[in-house]
């Protein structure tokens, strides 16, 4: 059994310390949010969006129109904002895909990502975004997960639990056994309503906070594990 995250210095724990630890012992599985942990896809969607507003007569919006008001929540639920309807959302989708050059994937995703699978973690993608366009992104940078939820998988996305809980059905684990890496208020109530940590990446929110990713591999002990706990 790994040893508990509040023995390593990543100043994580606070209150709660005996029972954060408690549940730290018993992750099997991380689930990571796609845009904004894994991609930096920002102005990709911007683009799109963009395209999208002009192509409908609506004024674009700047870099701190778009954090502000759209990155984070649903497409759907965005187009609400500008009253437009599933026909603009399909046109924003396609105007995606033709930018995912534009996407950049974040530092040390890989190493983190090889890290937690020798460590004996299960990994998992939820993401709102739809799988066509989720399956591009993860085929361009040759990224592998045990079980990818997109947006068209499930009824509601997040906020709701739904993409988590099936992510763990097909995992076959329980959520308590899990933990979700994201960077909105939708990731972290997803995880929350689920009943799974939540550790927030370069974010305000969630049970845990990281500001690099390969912070994980501290938090979840994985290093002492795949250099001595496996072997012993």
């Amino acid at each position: 059994m790994r040893e508990c995250m509040c023995e390593c210095e990543c100043g994580a724990c606070g209150e709660g310390r005996v029972a954060m630890c408690a549940k730290m012992r018993e992750v099997k599985a991380v689930l990571f949010d796609l845009d904004g942990v894994l991609v930096d896809s920002f102005e990709s969607w911007r683009s799109a969006f963009n395209a999208m507003l002009r192509k409908y007569r609506r004024k674009e919006l700047s870099v701190e129109e778009f954090r502000e008001k759209c990155w984070g929540p649903e497409l759907h639920e965005n187009l609400k904002k500008f009253g437009l309807d599933a026909s603009a959302g399909e046109f924003c989708l396609k105007e995606q895909l033709k930018h995912i050059e534009d996407v950049k994937l974040f530092p040390k995703v890989r190493e983190v990502l090889r890290s937690l699978r020798e460590c004996g973690f299960k990994l998992g993608l939820v993401t709102n975004t739809p799988r066509e366009n989720t399956l591009k992104i993860l085929t361009h940078f040759k990224l592998h997960f045990d079980v990818v939820v997109t947006r068209d998988d499930v009824r509601a996305g997040k906020p709701d639990a739904e993409m988590v809980l099936l992510a763990c059905k097909k995992l076959s684990l329980r959520p308590e056994n899990a933990i979700l890496v994201g960077d909105t208020e939708s990731d972290f109530l997803a995880g929350k309503n689920a009943g799974c940590l939540t550790v927030a990446f370069n974010a305000n929110g969630g049970d845990l906070k990281i500001e690099h990713l390969e912070d994980l591999l501290r938090i979840l002990n994985c290093n002492k594990r795949r250099g001595g706990e496996e072997g012993g």
